[in-house]
């Protein structure tokens, strides 16, 4: 079956090749071309089935028009909405996504990163694993733009997309303070993570600020590898002793779906009990027999900043190194009780 060309479209439609060329990519109002003539000749191209020459397109450009994403857990809802976000907005600019989990490993991320190269991305879109600092050199050392989304290392200088983790973690404990809530547990994920050193900073803050203790006593870690029993044995600690806490901050919504299903089968009480407050939202919360209340983060302005970013890099080699820190919002809910 001979493949439809752009020249069959412009055939049909009564115009030039170079116009049909223009509304298939999106240029149209560059070209000053007429919504009516573009909407026919995309309709045209729809009923004759036509299909993009990929490959070469690239030949011509010297360019593949797709970008690597790296993820840390595409089966998250904040990273699954991030990967639409950016699938979408690259859409949008004429790009294909092609994406992966890391799973917080940083062999698997290099592994990821290197098979991304091999089908002649033009740029990655990475959320870095913990000990990830050498694949990211070693991209810089060999020209390939990238940027860094959600985290970041703090030694190196890369465009990166991240929000105010520490203001973020500081609002949230001041609001259970507020609620009058005087022994705050913090569980967080066992890492080095700048993200998450910054969420404990917030914590730790805030309750200094407010002259409550801030000891190790009350803030709890949890591998990612091993949650499940880490968690149990966390919520256990901070809820068996004698100066029990009354208050949980989790730092990311992961930490909180499994905290909140332990809790539930302890038969813990919220907020009557025990007030939770968690960083990153999800559906599943929605779920819970009681609202809970959290730190949203701006998914659809991170994901559209990182797109934007990359392809500046992209298209202008030499631009400079972009720092973007977007603020939070904390959505109120029933978990965490009313004042005291």
């Amino acid at each position: 079956m001979k493949k439809v060309s752009l020249k069959d479209i412009a055939t049909a439609a009564g115009v030039s090749t170079a116009l049909v060329s223009y509304v298939l990519t999106n240029k149209e109002k560059e070209a000053r071309v007429g919504e009516e003539i573009a909407k026919k000749i995309r309709e045209i191209a729809r009923k004759l089935n036509y299909q993009p020459n990929y490959i070469a397109r690239s030949l011509k450009s010297g360019r593949s028009f797709t970008i690597g994403l790296i993820v840390a857990d595409i089966s998250n809802p904040f990273f699954g909405n991030i990967a639409r976000t950016i699938e979408d907005e690259a859409k949008r600019n004429n790009y294909t996504v092609i994406f992966g989990s890391s799973d917080e490993n940083a062999a698997k991320s290099g592994d990821l990163v290197n098979v991304l190269l091999n089908r002649q991305v033009d740029g990655l879109i990475i959320t870095p694993a913990e000990g990830s600092e050498q694949q990211l050199r070693q991209l810089q050392a060999q020209n390939i733009p990238f940027v860094l989304i959600d985290r970041f290392f703090p030694d190196i200088t890369a465009s990166h997309i991240t929000v105010d983790n520490y203001q973020g973690a500081k609002k949230a404990v001041e609001h259970l303070i507020r609620k009058g809530r005087q022994r705050i547990g913090m569980i967080a994920y066992k890492t080095t993570l700048h993200h998450i050193s910054e969420r404990k900073r917030g914590y730790q803050e805030a309750l200094q600020t407010h002259g409550y203790s801030a000891g190790r006593s009350l803030l709890k870690t949890a591998r990612y590898s091993h949650l499940k029993e880490d968690m149990q044995l966390a919520i256990d600690q901070l809820l068996n002793s004698r100066h029990r806490a009354d208050a949980i901050f989790f730092a990311t919504n992961s930490l909180a779906i499994e905290g909140l299903k332990y809790i539930n089968e302890r038969g813990i009480r919220i907020p009557d009990e025990l007030a939770i407050i968690t960083f990153d939202e999800t559906d599943a919360l929605d779920l819970f027999y009681c609202p809970v209340t959290f730190v949203r983060q701006p998914i659809p302005e991170m994901g559209k900043a990182a797109v934007r970013v990359l392809l500046e890099q992209i298209n202008q080699p030499h631009k400079g190194i972009e720092h973007i820190c977007i603020d939070t919002t904390l959505v109120v809910r029933k978990s965490c009780g009313k004042r005291r």
